[in-house]
Formats: structure tokens, sequence, C-alpha cells
């Protein structure tokens, strides 16, 4: 979650939670401190309650130590930079032996050259860019796997989806620069939603106390058996910046997704509305706020204040369901979209879009 350089400057950019998923506002700030100037996503507003299964605690995870020694070969140091110097720092890991580090996209953004070391003792290696996704804060870098140590073995994916609160959560990465730093705790929550890079939702979200500080980004959230669970991406702070104990990291399950078509393609071309929505008062379905110009339906007879109830034959109970069914399908295909006005319901044919690279205010 890091970058070094050398300056003092101090620099934000703000993004905001955008789009048909919006359930409240959360505001990420890449920020820049100190000597190390290193970006750092960071909620301000943390993101609104979901609903969390509870259950029964499960047994103790293995040892910490036993984790580390196993897993921190494979994680790495991340140095970022890009025209006239600028650049900074932050953290990936090893997933194949083919020389494919998995780091966030923010890490990566606005580089040109990439250096990673691997574990405390590893030397420095030259990477290239594979591919990168701001949607999902998701990016793959490639070191020539024949420079890699023997002993350096990639770590195992495990899955998000049975993830319960109370899980064990270890996150291995570089905060401040200081590679190989181990920190445990749980997973405290399940399903939050954070904004991207781009601006857009990312879902599924997993939530955790283990100490996540600028220099993590990128990083794995590893289970009870070092498995990764997540990438660590983005923390909640207070105006002074301090860490408040609530991190968040990108679910495995979005990375086992989003990897093979980077791997592939380099990039992904998403589906796109165009809308921005909010929950319903009192009732199921997507309430339109704002239509962006120029999007899908923006010469639709789809207005501010209209509930999206179905979208291609998907129910929509909540604006989370609207962009998960905008998701599965690919851009250019039609869909039919349900909405209600003042009790009347009605049904336009809609031809998706294609994702921009950065959300269009309405």
């Amino acid at each position: 979650m890091a970058r070094m350089n050398r300056s003092s400057r101090l620099s934000n950019v703000f993004f905001t939670f955008l789009g048909a998923a919006s359930v409240g506002l959360v505001v990420a700030v890449l920020a820049v401190a100190g000597v190390f100037d290193q970006p750092e996503r960071i909620v301000r507003e943390v993101p609104r309650e979901a609903a969390t299964p509870v259950s029964q605690p499960r047994e103790a995870p293995g040892s910490v130590s036993e984790i580390y020694a196993r897993t921190a070969p494979g994680v790495a140091f991340i140095r970022a930079e890009g025209a006239g110097g600028a650049g900074g720092t932050g953290s990936g890991f090893l997933i194949d032996g083919q020389g494919h580090i998995v780091t966030n996209d923010h890490v990566v953004e606005s580089a040109t050259t990439f250096t990673v070391r691997l574990g405390e003792d590893g030397d420095p290696l030259s990477a290239k860019l594979i591919g990168k996704d701001a949607s999902t804060d998701v990016a793959v870098l490639e070191v020539d796997p024949k420079k890699i140590s023997g002993e350096t073995k990639p770590l195992q994916l495990a899955s998000s989806a049975d993830l319960r609160p109370g899980d064990a959560a270890i996150a291995i990465g570089s905060p401040f620069g200081l590679s190989g730093t181990v920190t445990t705790g749980i997973i405290s929550a399940l399903n939050r939603d954070i904004t991207s890079p781009n601006g857009f939702p990312i879902s599924g979200v997993l939530q955790t106390d283990a100490a996540i500080n600028p220099g993590n980004s990128g990083g794995p959230l590893l289970d009870g058996q070092g498995r990764v669970i997540g990438v660590n991406s983005q923390i909640a702070a207070s105006e002074s910046r301090q860490s408040s104990g609530v991190g968040f990291a990108v679910p495995v399950d979005t990375v086992n997704e989003v990897v093979p078509q980077l791997l592939k393609d380099g990039e992904i071309d998403r589906a796109y509305l165009g809308v921005r929505t909010e929950p319903g008062e009192s009732e199921d379905g997507a309430v339109v706020f704002a239509i962006t110009p120029d999007s899908p339906v923006a010469d639709t007879d789809l207005r501010p204040g209209d509930r999206i109830l179905d979208l291609g034959g998907q129910a929509i109970t909540e604006p989370g369901e609207l962009a998960d069914a905008v998701l599965d399908h690919k851009p250019g295909e039609r869909v039919k979209l349900t909405f209600e006005r003042n009790g009347d319901r009605r049904t336009i044919d809609v031809q998706l879009g294609t994702r921009p690279d950065q959300t269009v205010q309405g």
C-alpha cells in the first residue's frame, strides 16, 4: 500500500463511491506521507454495515511463526517508478511457477518500471506489468522464473466463500518499507463495499483488524493455514491518518476470477449501465438518483426516482444486486430493464455499454 520517495510532499486523491451499487458514501484517499512518500488508499467514512452471518468460533489457527516461515519467502516488496523518478512501493505475492506476482492496481498505476524482491533476502528482480484492473484494484507483474530461488514457493490460494467473522487473519507485507512484516488478527466482517481506484464499487470485501498500514497494499491476507484469502487494499483512518484497526482486503475469489483474464488479455472490459442508485426507503429495488450523460440509459424512459426491479431476468432487491446483474453480462448485450414509477411498472430495452476508465458524474 505504499510508495517510497524521499520528498516531503503531501498528495491526496479522493475517490467517491459511485455507481449502481451505491449503498452509502465511501471516500478513499491515496495518501502520500513523509519520507516514504507512500500512497495509501484510506477510507475516511466506514462502509455501511452489511449483513454478516453469525456462527460458532472455529478452532484456533496454526502457529503464526510456522505460517510466516513457510509463506514469507513468496511475499514481494515492490518498487514502482514512473517518469522523472517518481514512484512508490508496495507489496505483492507469488502465485505460480511462471513468475506471476499479484498486487494492487493502485501500487502500479502510472508507473513504467518495476523492481520486485521476494522475501527479505531475495535479490532485486526486474518485473514487467502483465495486466491491471482498476475496477477490482488487482494487477499482475511478472519476473523471470529462472531468477527465483528454488526454495521460494508460490502462495496457495484458498476460497473466500466460506469465511466467517472470527476466522484467523494474517497479513504479510512491507508497511512503511519494512519488508517481511507480519501482523495478526481476525476477519471482522464480510461483504463490505469499498471504492476502487476508478471510482466503481468493489463488493464482497473482507474487513480485518490485522494491522495494515501504508506499504501493505497488494500483500496477502492469509487464513489460519497460510492460504491467501484476500489482497490487502485499503484502511479506515481518522483525520490524523492513524490506523484504526479497520482494514479491507479484496477477496481471493475475486482474484481467482480476475487474474486469469489479466494473464490472457491484460485488461478486462465490463458491461456498463450508467446509473447511480441507492436503497429504497421501505421497498426492495435500486432507486435511481442520477443518470450519467451519454450512458446506455441516458436517452431511455428511465428517470431519477425510478425504482429498478429487474435486469435481464434477475430480480433486484438492493443496489449491489443491480451492479452484479450488470456485470453478469458483456458490453454490447441487450437486456430488459424493469422499473417502477408511481406504482406503474415499465420495461425498457437497453444495450449495455463498456465501463469507462473512471466514473462520470451524472
